[in-house]
């Protein structure tokens, strides 16, 4: 009958020569650390808005839209007029303001009521019922909304459903370059590096 060899004497070896392996690695590893967190960047990661994300605030309010709701004087729904809009002073450095609304639960997306840009950086509100015309005295300029016309478009969603319409002011540094009649994406592209600070209002229409 065939014995076999033991095996014990090379399997001691083998598991003597493991553990020096392992001692070794852990040695290497701790001496190595110094170097691998000194080769780590410090450096601040910019934002991915980087014109918008290190802005200042401004306080947007309106005293007709109490408690957050649309009359529907300034919905489809009535006069659709303009809701009068009061903000605070930006800072010296702001050479114009722009102001959009949107209503980011409409069915077919995101929708454009309102794009004014090229407000005097001094002023500090609106009116009820701005003109809906393509510039106005003040030379501030009005864009296009989706309903494919120039100036305010008030809430007008489905029946049976409640809106969120959402007014963004921005105070930038510079004025725009753009004629009447603009996109709010293309007002959002110009804008993109000159935000100094910028304010929110919400409020709901349901219909």
């Amino acid at each position: 009958m065939h014995v076999c060899e033991p095996i014990a004497p090379a399997a001691n070896t083998n598991s003597r020569s493991r553990f020096l392996l392992q001692i070794f690695l852990l040695l290497v590893l701790l001496l190595m650390a110094p170097f691998v967190g000194g080769c780590r960047s410090t450096d601040p990661q910019p934002s991915t808005e980087a014109g918008i994300a290190g802005s200042s605030t401004l306080t947007l309010s309106s005293a007709s839209l109490r408690d957050g709701k649309f009359p529907s004087e300034f919905t489809c729904d009535g006069a659709d007029n303009s809701p009068p809009l009061g903000w605070t002073e930006p800072s010296a450095a702001a050479k114009s303001l722009v102001l959009t609304v949107t209503d980011p639960d409409a069915p077919s997306g995101t929708f454009t009521h309102w794009v004014l840009y090229n407000l005097p950086a001094n002023s500090n509100g609106l009116p009820i019922n701005v003109p809906k015309q393509d510039q106005l005295s003040d030379g501030s300029r009005q864009g296009r909304n989706d309903f494919g016309k120039i100036g305010y478009g008030g809430p007008c969603g489905p029946h049976g459903s409640t809106h969120r319409y959402f007014f963004d002011l921005f105070a930038l540094d510079t004025k725009l370059d753009l004629p009447a009649g603009a996109t709010r994406a293309q007002v959002e592209d110009a804008i993109n590096i000159h935000v100094l600070a910028r304010g929110k209002l919400m409020a709901r229409y349901s219909r």
